[in-house]
């Protein structure tokens, strides 16, 4: 008899849940204009599912959905895809759940954290909520050896429901095609703030939850998310949401390949004192064991269209001294590439700077007249896009991707970072 290639071994991961009940969550209301009317049809079992990043992606991964009904028994079943046999099946229990603080509906949320992971794996996991089963969906861990690998950094998709599901869709399409012999493979989705226009609003981070789902392949594969704070995302439901313990301040670095340190910072905090004293002393010890350096958070220090944030004072300095490779911005709601930029002026020993947020929300043209906004050295625009950055031995390749309304995509920027020489006393 013929023995299957591929088997799997089952992990079950029991949880508890408070009570809930039904819902049905009514329309947002954005800034103004006429809502767009929700459309979540949710039911008894596990829905609005998650795959985070905020530990070390390459033995560890958060897999996070909600339910709408009181439950006793919510697990997790997930077995690694494997051209072996006989694999002993793990168990493990749940990392948090509880019910949604946000007003206008009961929601329950369930984080279930798997460890001790195979670097560089497949996973398939189905989530279950007292017999109701979600679909099989599947996950991939970050690589432990370095090779070459991708990222999607996007941010501001709190409005325009219709855009902000187009750009999911995108998104899906492009991780798909990256899985394919020869492409560079994507392996993560770094958001980098404003989900939502009411942080405190439960049935719109009920929306974007729904939404997100649409980031998944047609073959089941999930997209990995690494979270940011943003001003429009006050409240507790963030932390909630994304699996941080409440009291958390969202500041955080994992490593998304061997060579690679991704700091997430928070805009929304103190920038100063203990995260910038924090921030310092992670750059200073990652600077020499990694390749890549970048830091994502959502307030612009370099602007294309507001005044700066606090990053310009507290942490720019300390980008400079550590010789970050690229910074990823949000809250503009615009396009920008910033030249390499140290002291306030162009250099090209500097730090250059792009965001600023097209995952859904209405765009801004950008204010060409400042400095580093100028061509050639710089680049900016407008239009729902996100930035796909590719990283390899020798360079990033950074590329805007822009929604095309034909449901394809065009290039807006393309450009290549090489890795920075080693100063003298490194060598």
């Amino acid at each position: 008899m013929l023995k299957s290639l591929t088997t799997r071994k089952w992990i079950f991961l029991p949880a508890l849940l408070l009570a809930g009940t039904y819902f049905l969550p009514g329309p947002i209301a954005e800034d103004g204009i006429a809502a767009e009317e929700q459309t979540v049809d949710l039911v008894p079992g596990p829905q609005q599912w998650r795959c985070i990043w905020t530990t070390d992606p390459s033995t560890t991964a958060l897999i996070s959905w909600n339910t709408t009904v009181p439950g006793k028994q919510h697990r997790v079943h997930y077995r690694q895809l494997l051209e072996a046999e006989e694999q002993t099946p793990l168990i493990s229990k749940a990392e948090r759940d509880g019910k949604y603080s946000g007003r206008g509906l009961d929601l329950y949320y369930h984080h279930v954290k798997l460890s001790d992971l195979q670097p560089d794996a497949t996973y398939e996991v189905v989530m279950e909520s007292d017999g109701r089963r979600s679909p099989a969906l599947k996950f991939k861990t970050a690589p432990s050896e370095d090779r070459p690998l991708a990222v999607i950094f996007g941010a501001d998709s709190r409005s325009g429901l219709k855009e902000r599901r187009q750009m999911n869709a995108m998104l899906a399409r492009m991780l798909a095609e990256s899985q394919q012999e020869g492409r560079t493979p994507i392996i993560a989705f770094a958001h980098g703030g404003d989900y939502v226009l009411n942080g405190t609003d439960l049935p719109q981070w009920s929306q974007w939850m729904t939404d997100h789902e649409l980031t998944t392949t047609a073959d089941g594969l999930m997209l990995p998310i690494i979270p940011a704070r943003g001003n429009h995302d006050h409240g507790p439901l963030f932390n909630e949401i994304f699996g941080f313990p409440p009291k958390d301040k969202d500041y955080y670095a994992i490593d998304v390949g061997p060579q690679i340190r991704w700091i997430t910072l928070n805009s929304e905090t103190s920038v100063a004192g203990d995260q910038s004293k924090w921030l310092d002393k992670e750059l200073a010890a990652s600077r020499p064991k990694y390749r890549w350096i970048v830091p994502q958070y959502h307030r612009p220090a370099f602007p294309a269209v507001k005044v700066p944030g606090r990053a310009l004072v507290h942490w720019v300095p300390l980008f400079e001294k550590h010789d970050v490779d690229l910074v990823c911005e949000g809250d503009g709601h615009n396009i920008k590439r910033t030249p390499p930029i140290r002291n306030n002026v162009i250099d090209p020993t500097g730090v250059v700077y792009i965001g600023e947020g097209g995952l859904g929300v209405g765009q801004r043209a950008p204010k060409m007249d400042r400095w580093y906004l100028r061509p050639p050295e710089a680049k900016a625009g407008e239009g729902h896009h996100v930035q796909l950055l590719s990283f390899d031995a020798e360079s990033i390749t950074y590329r805007v991707v822009l929604l095309d309304e034909g449901d394809g995509s065009k290039i807006f920027d393309e450009h290549h970072f090489a890795v920075r020489a080693p100063k003298k006393d490194e060598k």
